[in-house]
């Protein structure tokens, strides 16, 4: 079994030859999330339509090739690795790739970590752990079964929770992510507080973000996390507090439950002064900032050659034009979303 975990602090050495990844900015990109499909078995009503479609399998890296990719960026000073999709579970034969990055767990890389929706967890729980994951993001937006339906058009409730239950039988730490919806969860924010810190779990709360044309309007959606804190402050005792997983999350105490409360606030107060993070899309696309349409073709350099120097040039011209922050808006006359990818396909 691999029981390897590294810690999240010192640098990591380079590999030799190569060079660290500092953007224009003097920011040390050190994460990367990787959307190993942009397929889902859920059809969240705030993240895609329910009628999508979904790339060409033809189109997609190998997951060998996703893994020599990731070597690449380990080698460049990556430390921490996560997961995405879509919804990365439902990816044929993923636990190979889960396992050959967990075994650079310590070899450069600190952590690998996931997010997922949890309707596949029961099945892959033990896996995961033994292959170095201790701890994984799910997304759950309510408690209620049926909201549960109506919200990912195809979710089932119940195969969720034997999933978180297996997660944490199997040792893995779990942090709930619910997106904050106007007139949907915003009152059953205090629920899923209580039960996420009940089971041990941090929760974070995330602002909706306008990317891709979905079915409904997200200006009826939007609700500020500044609100929702507000809102918080009438049930519960909030304390700032200094707590880092390496994402953009600002977290607090709660002192009626003695657990972690995150707000992730793209729209109201953005992330982006202390970004360490890149995203790298199924097909091989590097996307330097998760609210800009710039991006990078790694995949032709990754194709053309097997020495990686190139690859790592290709790489390293990239976070040259990381930029500053992101430009979240929502364009309400229009009702467009300020970026037209699909969150599925960047993976968050």
């Amino acid at each position: 079994m691999n029981t390897r975990i590294g810690t999240i602090g010192a640098a990591s050495p380079l590999a030799a030859g190569a060079h660290p990844m500092i953007d224009p900015f003097g920011r040390a990109v050190t994460y990367l999330r990787v959307s190993v499909t942009d397929r889902c078995d859920f059809r969240c009503t705030y993240c895609m339509a329910e009628n999508m479609t979904f790339l060409p399998k033809k189109d997609l890296l190998t997951l060998e090739e996703l893994d020599r990719l990731c070597s690449a960026f380990i080698a460049k000073g990556v430390r921490k690795i996560r997961l995405t999709g879509g919804e990365p579970l439902v990816r044929k034969n993923i636990m190979y790739l889960v396992r050959r990055l967990g075994e650079k767990i310590g070899s450069g890389l600190d952590e690998l970590t996931l997010t997922t929706n949890g309707s596949q967890l029961s099945r892959h729980a033990e896996e995961l752990y033994e292959f170095g994951v201790r701890r994984i993001n799910v997304s759950l937006d309510t408690l209620d079964p049926d909201k549960f339906r109506k919200i990912t058009r195809w979710g089932d409730f119940a195969k969720v929770m034997e999933g978180i239950d297996a997660a944490q039988k199997a040792g893995i730490q779990i942090k709930l992510n619910a997106v904050a919806l106007k007139e949907f969860n915003d009152a059953e924010i205090p629920d899923l507080l209580r039960f996420a810190h009940g089971r041990g779990m941090d929760l974070t709360v995330i602002e909706t973000m306008p990317m891709g044309e979905i079915d409904e309007d997200r200006t009826d959606q939007y609700l500020p996390l500044s609100e929702l804190r507000a809102d918080l402050e009438g049930q519960f005792t909030l304390t700032d507090i200094d707590y880092q997983t390496g994402g953009p999350a600002r977290y607090v105490r709660v002192t009626e439950t003695g657990g972690r409360l995150g707000f992730i606030t793209p729209m109201t107060h953005n992330f982006c002064e202390s970004c360490n993070r890149v995203r790298l899309t199924c097909t091989g696309t590097l996307y330097m900032c998760l609210g800009q349409n710039d991006a990078a073709d790694l995949r032709a350099a990754l194709r053309a050659t097997e020495d990686d120097a190139l690859l790592h040039t290709a790489i390293d011209e990239a976070i040259t034009r990381k930029p500053k922050g992101h430009d979240f808006i929502i364009d309400r006359t229009h009702n467009r979303p300020a970026v037209a990818r699909h969150m599925s396909v960047t993976g968050g």
